[in-house]
């Protein structure tokens, strides 16, 4: 049983490393380099994250820096970042790509704080069907004789304070997103 937990813990935790990468792309009020560095560039015909071909830098809250280490890609990065659908125009000045961050209207955030809610949604389902897994698992336990009908009680249980706890947490990086998003 304590295998169960083990994996199911492990599980829950995945799920909440996903949304807060998820939310690190959600643009807010200030520069954070969450919002480029996944962007794929098409790169000699590969297509490679941006962190992998430039540093990325925040000179100051507003602005993002990329200096790409190959001097040949910087078309190729400008297009990708235009492309994408952050809304962002790059400026490049030979040497560096700028992005400058125009301040969000009310609307753009009230939409940002919907789609961040979404994703903690989406978390949630997960934690819920990584327990539903754990609670099919016990029950295989139990029809298999490996474990008694108390031990499925408790470990259902078990199962349920974990959920809640994670659910819990999903909930406070979502909120916080949501503040750090709605502050000017």
């Amino acid at each position: 049983m304590e295998k169960v937990f083990k994996d199911g813990k492990a599980k829950m935790q995945k799920a909440i490393k996903a949304l807060e990468q998820e939310l690190a792309k959600l643009r807010t009020g200030r520069a954070s380099t969450g919002l480029v560095e996944d962007l794929k560039v098409d790169y000699y015909g590969t297509p490679t994250p941006l962190n992998q071909l430039a540093s990325i830098s925040i000179p100051d809250s507003r602005t993002i820096a990329i200096q790409p280490w190959d001097r040949s890609a910087f078309s190729e990065i400008e297009k990708t970042i235009l492309k994408s659908d952050l809304g962002l125009t790059p400026v490049n000045d030979g040497k560096i790509i700028r992005i400058n961050l125009p301040p969000l209207t009310e609307e753009r955030r009230k939409d940002l704080v919907k789609l961040a809610k979404k994703y903690g949604e989406e978390s949630k389902i997960a934690i819920r069907n990584i327990r539903r897994e754990l609670n099919e698992t016990l029950k295989k336990m139990k029809n298999n004789k490996e474990i008694t009908e108390d031990d499925l009680h408790k470990g259902q249980e078990e199962v349920q304070k974990l959920t809640d706890q994670y659910i819990e947490k999903i909930d406070k990086i979502v909120s916080a997103k949501e503040t750090e998003i709605m502050e000017i």
